[in-house]
């Protein structure tokens, strides 16, 4: 029996060796590529694949021909075919409750960061260049909206560590009913009186071609000069180019982004070059207490479906 582990950040995976030499005689092979074409001879007689950033596409699920089961290393299944998974009978695995308060806090941390404008004051005054007025305004957020775009797992913990906050809460999610919504002390909107009203926009919605550029030029023309947008979601949720020119011309006030459209980060996008935006390597899960969780998850996920059982985190179709 062959489980192949494909990962890329981090120094090991003795967690996963663990869990999965539980099967007699297991060969487990490491895999480091994010390359289709070299996926596919390391997979190709594979019973199981624990996968990190590598692509699972038709192509790859294609040669594969006694895959079992493929976990996903995170809560996103967006690297993975599923259609195609379902075709030929492999089951797909998540971690779907591993990084949720990680995430919440990193968007926290990006909005308190761009609200007090804390990057800007650190290197005026190591630069010896500091006034106040220098970093006006910043109004009281008890006075401001925030707006959450999709109200999963990870949103609703920020909807609750924010409730004190901000004097509202706007959530736009079509799959949630209002009812529910209501519930958690958060007011249901449409899409584009989410963008028009806030003063911070979250973005976490779950990418898929539906969901690509979701937020778009004409969504981001309806922000606020004086507003932010933050997504420690999915890079490609966003019109990046459209961002770049918003920021560009200041026609709104700056971004956290913790995900981008191309990752790692090009060394020539302007985002990097931008004073009103604070970027992080997608890193907004990481924690010692969630990688551990996420190794343990994955793994396990593979063992039950591969000793004959039923997973605990099944992705459906």
């Amino acid at each position: 029996m062959k489980v192949v582990i494909n990962y890329q950040e981090y120094p090991d995976v003795e967690i996963e060796k663990k869990v999965l030499q539980q099967l007699p005689g297991v060969n487990i092979v490491e895999s480091h590529t994010r390359k289709a074409e070299e996926f596919i001879p390391e997979v190709r007689l594979a019973d199981g694949v624990i996968a990190q950033y590598a692509p699972l596409n038709s192509e790859v699920i294609a040669a594969m021909t006694c895959c079992k089961v493929i976990a996903r290393y995170g809560i996103a299944v967006d690297t993975i075919d599923l259609a195609a998974a379902k075709a030929k009978g492999i089951t797909v695995c998540n971690v779907p409750f591993y990084c949720l308060d990680e995430v919440s806090n990193h968007a926290l941390a990006l909005i308190f960061a761009l609200h007090r404008k804390i990057l800007i004051g650190d290197r005026l005054l190591r630069e010896n260049k500091y006034k106040l007025q220098r970093i006006h305004p910043i109004p009281r957020l008890v006075d401001l909206t925030i707006g959450l775009v999709g109200f999963g797992s990870i949103p609703r913990v920020l909807a609750n560590k924010i409730k004190h906050i901000f004097a509202r809460t706007l959530v736009y999610d079509p799959f949630v009913k209002h009812d529910e919504l209501a519930s958690h002390g958060v007011e249901a909107v449409e899409l584009e009186q989410l963008f028009h009203e806030s003063d911070f926009i979250s973005i976490h919605a779950t990418s898929n071609p539906k969901t690509k550029h979701m937020v778009n030029r004409k969504l981001l023309s309806l922000m606020k000069p004086s507003a932010y947008l933050i997504n420690t979601s999915r890079g490609a949720l966003i019109d990046e180019p459209a961002l770049i020119d918003v920021l560009r011309e200041r026609r709104i006030a700056g971004a956290g982004l913790d995900v981008f459209e191309t990752e790692p980060l090009p060394p020539e996008s302007p985002l990097l070059r931008m004073d009103n935006v604070i970027l992080t390597h997608h890193y907004a899960w990481y924690s010692e207490g969630a990688i551990r969780e996420l190794k343990e998850t994955a793994a396990g996920e593979v063992l039950r479906v591969l000793r004959g059982e039923e997973p605990h985190h099944e992705v459906k179709v």
